[in-house]
């Protein structure tokens, strides 16, 4: 296995928080860019638990989301998605992949600065057509020009991302173990400058 901007292989691993970590890791990134499966390995590795804010929607209301959206709207599942994040924010030591418009509301994104560790895994539109294009489940792209939608997105999210994000992180042709690597080495950084502050 070859991870790009790793450590020299003589470097000591960078140690896992332990489990009694109060603070939670919220991932947020388009649709596509690996919030549930990198946040699942990366929970495995910290022994924390995992939790998907649009899985939990789907296991509340009994019906996938693009039955939300198709009954409700977008309007009405946003507003599911906000008392949701709301209430997922203020669990403590969870790693937390957030749905990609998470970041859409203002008050998600206070909620998610003040209470956890950010990561924004970027990808480009590009790359996220590529993993999304067979992908059913995701009502914003059943359209005649998937690309050209993923692209707007990225043009209406990424400032958003970026501005809630304490780490960035691509996860663009990384493996997932690389890219897991990758963070953990970010997050030591960050808890580091937190436990000096």
């Amino acid at each position: 296995m070859n991870c790009n901007d790793t450590p020299a292989a003589d470097a000591p691993p960078v140690p896992a928080k332990p489990a009694a970590a109060t603070h939670s890791i919220i991932l947020v990134g388009l649709m596509g860019a690996g919030k549930t499966t990198i946040g699942r390995l990366l929970s495995r590795h910290r022994e924390m638990e995992f939790v998907d804010s649009d899985y939990e929607i789907v296991a509340r209301c009994g019906v996938s989301i693009p039955t939300i959206f198709e009954i409700e709207g977008e309007a009405g599942f946003r507003k599911r998605e906000s008392a949701m994040i709301d209430e997922l924010t203020q669990r403590q030591g969870i790693v937390l992949a957030t749905g990609g418009g998470a970041v859409l509301d203002p008050v998600n994104r206070e909620h998610m600065k003040a209470r956890g560790i950010v990561v924004y895994l970027h990808c480009s539109p590009q790359e996220l057509f590529l993993r999304t294009r067979h992908d059913r489940n995701r009502p914003l792209l059943q359209t005649e020009d998937p690309l050209a939608r993923l692209q707007a997105l990225y043009a209406q999210r990424h400032p958003l991302y970026l501005e809630v994000a304490d780490i960035v992180i691509d996860s663009g042709k990384q493996s997932t173990h690389c890219l897991v690597r990758r963070l953990e080495q970010e997050l030591a950084r960050v808890e580091a400058a937190a436990d000096q502050a």
